[in-house]
């Protein structure tokens, strides 16, 4: 009789367990429907919950929000109160497209300097911080407690201790493994730190996926770093390191500077609850000393801030970058570390190759993801067998996040050419048009281009077939 009942109890037990199973499934079918999401994302997430519910599900409830509306709420829209339009700066398609998600208008009047190496980006970095008369602000994504993470936290220290006003925005996620204790000598000397969306926070929906990836240093509200480098030894440093990851960044003085500090100070707000306000244009200068290095030499170039994210209705990078590949008239150049765009993105560029536009992908012979670089296979296969120019670069590790469209637009940022960065995440990116900065950018990627080998597709039915399956999933990734 024992037995009976014990084999009765374990058959009833695992007829609810697959009941409540599929019935989660079901309910988070529904709720998965009624988002706005790609067709080939809603796809990917119906397959694994239907194969596995007991692990799609929990994935879902940690990875799956994208725009989200409570969320989403809670963080004012970074470009709210200003919907102020002055007369263009040019008279472009893409400036047009992107005003009409409320982006601000390109502003002219900048100066514009390429950073290429991880060298230049940590003097420039340290001169920012030294020459601050009023305010250092800063966010990344990751920031370690090595030697460039102890330095840097040691310049921004001194410059708090001397009634500089600094904020260091931080990403829970991106710089997990930062230990606290390491940024003690800047709050003691009177600076803030925050973490942008905590992980062990209720409700936990969401805040794993929703990461702030934008990498930005401003000062005085007029001059600023931005682009992908991150603040560790991995990117940036004081010495030559050949193991350092190849990257790009970007210095900016002028006008432009104003919409970038916005951007950190709506992300500030909705972390810490504090309104910063906007910096005066012309910080207050020390009597007899010479001006700021960075803001001394007239800009020409007309740029405009991007940014992205659950914080900005639409999708206005994804849809911009798009349109530009299909008017590309040219060349579409691009160097990104992980490419797993969506459908849509890989045709543009596959329809911009056959009409005899010079498309060209670098990305790295390797990167840091093993599961994005089998997840790009199909892409790059497909671009390849459209004649494409697909690149490895070879010699370390390639970071860089930019895109070159014919001879007049460079787009430089934090987003990488994937489904995270341009429909998840918070990014940002700026979008100068200038022909003499372009052709500095095309010149980089020439350089990129001399250390890369050239892509050949392994054969093989069965890699195909796998390929495909994979492709399938990649919009998770």
């Amino acid at each position: 009789m024992r037995e009976v009942l014990t084999q009765a109890y374990y058959w009833i037990s695992a007829e609810l367990t697959t009941l409540l199973g599929f019935g989660l499934a079901i309910v988070f079918f529904a709720y998965l429907i009624r988002q706005k999401r790609s067709p080939a994302s809603t796809l990917a997430w119906l397959l694994v919950v239907i194969l596995m519910p007991y692990v799609g599900v929990p994935l879902y409830i940690f990875f799956g929000g994208r725009k989200l509306r409570r969320m989403a709420a809670r963080k004012a829209p970074v470009y709210a109160g200003s919907a102020h339009r002055t007369t263009p700066a040019i008279d472009l398609d893409t400036e047009r497209l992107l005003r009409s998600f409320g982006i601000p208008e390109a502003r002219p009047g900048n100066a514009v300097e390429l950073l290429e190496t991880g060298e230049e980006a940590y003097a420039r970095m340290m001169e920012l911080i030294d020459e601050a008369r009023s305010s250092i602000y800063v966010t990344t994504f990751v920031l370690r407690d090595d030697d460039v993470g102890v330095a840097l936290i040691g310049a921004l220290a001194l410059k708090a201790s001397q009634g500089v006003k600094v904020r260091l925005l931080l990403d829970d996620v991106g710089s997990w493994w930062l230990r606290r204790r390491a940024l003690a000598p800047l709050t003691r000397a009177g600076g803030r730190v925050a973490y942008f969306m905590p992980m062990f926070h209720l409700p936990f929906r969401g805040r794993t996926n929703l990461r702030n990836h934008r990498k930005l240093a401003i000062a005085d509200g007029r001059t600023a770093l931005a682009g992908g480098m991150n603040l560790a030894s991995s990117y940036i440093g004081p010495y030559p390191n050949p193991e350092r990851w190849r990257d790009l960044a970007v210095a900016i003085d002028g006008p432009a500077v104003e919409d970038l500090e916005w951007l950190f100070r709506s992300d500030w707000k909705f972390t810490t609850g504090e309104d910063l306000p906007a910096s005066p244009r012309r910080p207050p200068q020390v009597p007899g000393e010479r001006p700021p290095a960075l803001v001394t030499r007239p800009g020409h170039a007309v740029v405009q801030v991007v940014a992205s994210g659950p914080d900005v209705e639409g999708d206005a990078l994804y849809e911009s970058l798009l349109s530009l590949i299909f008017f590309a008239r040219q060349r579409v150049w691009i160097a990104t570390p992980y490419f797993v765009p969506d459908e849509m993105l890989v045709r543009a560029l596959v329809l911009a190759t056959r009409r005899g536009v010079d498309v060209r992908l670098i990305v790295p012979w390797k990167s840091n993801h093993p599961i994005t670089d089998l997840a790009r296979e199909g892409y790059i296969r497909e671009l390849h067998e459209a004649g494409a120019e697909v690149l490895l670069y070879r010699p370390t590790m390639l970071h860089a996040k930019a895109v070159m469209f014919d001879d007049r637009l460079a787009v430089i940022g934090s987003a990488n050419m994937d489904n995270r960065s341009l429909f998840l995440n918070y990014e940002v990116a700026l979008y100068v048009f200038s022909t003499e900065r372009v052709a500095d950018v095309g010149r980089w990627m020439e350089r990129l281009a001399a250390g890369c080998t050239i892509y050949e597709p392994k054969p093989g039915g069965i890699r195909e077939i796998a390929e495909n399956v994979l492709r399938l999933f990649a919009p998770l990734l």
